[in-house]
């Protein structure tokens, strides 16, 4: 009995974590779905971008069904040790399982295309100099998109300030945008020679970079949840085997 009851703050604690850090990833891509100013939208809206860029701008849809998974496995879990229902139990262990083989193959995918990401944005590079040669300061939508980024980046274009040439925005004021210059600068002062003195970082290599600089936290987390489904599915097993001998 004290065993079995254990065996329940066990499966609870664990659940628990995977209840909760589901619960986080659903909100994450929930907030990317609904910030359509986010960088994501200049993925999803770039001309003659390759089709595996589409999938990586979907990266909110994915977040959202695995942190949906995460929540409804972290709540059977809880369920099926409080009420020790077999059923429950295993049909927990049974999603749980199915899970971690996706996720194994899904790591053996990444470490073999470890590249992939840094390569399609280099590959669509030449799509986004089109898009804000023709689109920006005349498309309302891909102007406020391309503000709104370079501003939380700190970046300019996709490449650098020259991605602005002939843009209607250039065209039509004469200078280029705010953070293609120094920041000490006011609007309407960044003219062609300051921003090449400046030479302020493209967008593509800080998105390259802010993928780089994540994805140490990116993979600890996805340890910490695979250890936590590894020990539920043990914990579930063993309280489902003791459940069957009462």
């Amino acid at each position: 009995m004290c065993c079995s009851g254990f065996l329940k703050i066990m499966m609870f604690v664990f659940n628990g974590g995977i209840f909760l850090a589901g619960a986080a990833i659903l909100g994450t891509g929930i907030w990317v779905k609904v910030d359509s100013g986010s960088l994501l939208g200049i993925l999803d809206n770039v001309e003659g971008a390759p089709s595996e860029l589409d999938q990586l701008a979907s990266v909110s849809y994915v977040l959202i069904a695995v942190g949906a998974v995460l929540v409804v496995i972290g709540f059977l879990g809880c369920c099926g040790a409080i009420r020790e229902s077999r059923c429950m139990l295993l049909t927990f262990f049974s999603i749980v399982l199915i899970i971690f083989i996706i996720e194994v193959a899904g790591a053996v995918v990444l470490l073999v295309f470890q590249g992939l990401a840094d390569q399609l944005l280099q590959d669509v590079e030449e799509g986004i100099r089109k898009d804000l040669t023709s689109k920006y300061g005349s498309d309302e939508g891909v102007t406020s998109i391309w503000d709104s980024t370079m501003e939380k980046l700190k970046c300019c274009g996709g490449s650098n300030y020259t991605d602005f040439d002939d843009s209607p925005f250039v065209n039509t004021n004469g200078f280029y945008p705010k953070t293609c210059c120094d920041a000490n600068i006011s609007e309407g002062q960044c003219t062609e020679s300051r921003a090449s003195n400046f030479m302020a970082d493209g967008c593509i290599d800080r998105i390259v970079q802010l993928i780089e600089d994540n994805a140490v936290i990116v993979a600890a987390v996805a340890l910490g949840i695979t250890a936590l489904e590894i020990a539920a599915m043990v914990v579930s097993m063993v309280l489902y085997k003791n459940i069957g001998k009462q």
